[in-house]
């Protein structure tokens, strides 16, 4: 009998009483399961795990986890990232390109915002990372100048200019990192007048993280989020060139920075 499964009351009053229920008497929990965060695998005889529910506008898809990579909780997301996510889950999930970057189209199709993977040595220890950079510049909405409001943008949300990359940035409330199947789907930020979390980047396809940058994140719990304006970065094939480019856009005064928890968890 899964003693160790938890089902939170969002989860529950999703799912019904009578499911729930049956869930944790153990008839429809399963004897084993691939973490749906670390990709690991999980027994919730043994482990403590946690029922997480990714709710689509016409799917919903019951996963479980290990309750110390995220808790048991309800994860709204658009249909196309429910069906990818199942797809990882099922390990239906096509490559993403070797390069470790994942383009999304911004609202007002402006840009293409670029996404890369990476480990950040911080105080002597490695922590997941995400480098956030557009392929043009970024206008304000509603605005019809040439500019680039990329990181002021970013700083109104709640992100913090970076001079020194040593230093461990701030955890940004509201804001999370939506990973299913052991790969990236989203980022996720607070909806409007108090709704739930909406994407702010989401992947095409899943991109593909490495297993220490997934060990990274099991450990630490959360995600350092680096954006820089178009130019800054650029694509970086190894990890100490990319915290090369990292520290000049910190020295130049062109990289802002957050920390988020994994999808659902508030901040901290």
């Amino acid at each position: 009998m899964p003693r160790m499964l938890d089902v939170s009351d969002e989860v529950r009053a999703e799912i019904g009483d009578e499911e729930a229920d049956r869930l944790l008497v153990g008839e429809d929990a399963p004897r084993s399961y691939d973490c749906t965060s670390c990709r690991t695998p999980g027994d919730p005889e043994n482990d403590r795990t946690s029922t997480v529910l990714f709710v689509g506008e016409e799917t919903a898809v019951l996963a479980f986890a290990h309750a110390t990579c995220i808790p048991s909780q309800v994860v709204s997301v658009s249909e196309e990232q429910l069906q990818g996510a199942v797809r990882s889950i099922t390990g239906d999930s096509p490559a993403p390109g070797a390069d470790g970057s994942a383009p999304q189209n911004v609202p007002g199709g402006q840009a293409v915002l670029g996404i890369t993977s990476g480990l950040i040595l911080i105080g002597g220890e490695l922590h997941p990372a995400l480098v956030v950079e557009p392929t043009a510049p970024i206008a304000r909405p509603g605005s019809d100048g040439p500019g680039d409001d990329f990181l002021p943008l970013l700083i109104e949300q709640g992100f913090i200019p970076v001079t020194d990359t040593t230093e461990l940035p701030t955890v940004l409330g509201g804001w999370s990192v939506l990973l299913a199947g052991g790969q990236l789907h989203a980022v996720l930020q607070p909806g409007t007048e108090g709704g739930g979390q909406v994407a702010w980047w989401q992947a095409h396809q899943a991109l593909s993280v490495t297993d220490g940058w997934r060990a990274a994140v099991q450990k630490t719990q959360r995600v350092l989020i680096y954006a820089a304006p178009v130019g800054s970065i650029g694509q970086q094939p190894r990890e100490d060139l990319l915290r090369d480019a990292l520290d000049k856009a910190a020295a130049s005064g062109k990289l802002v920075a957050a920390a988020m928890p994994l999808a659902g968890t508030p901040g901290v």
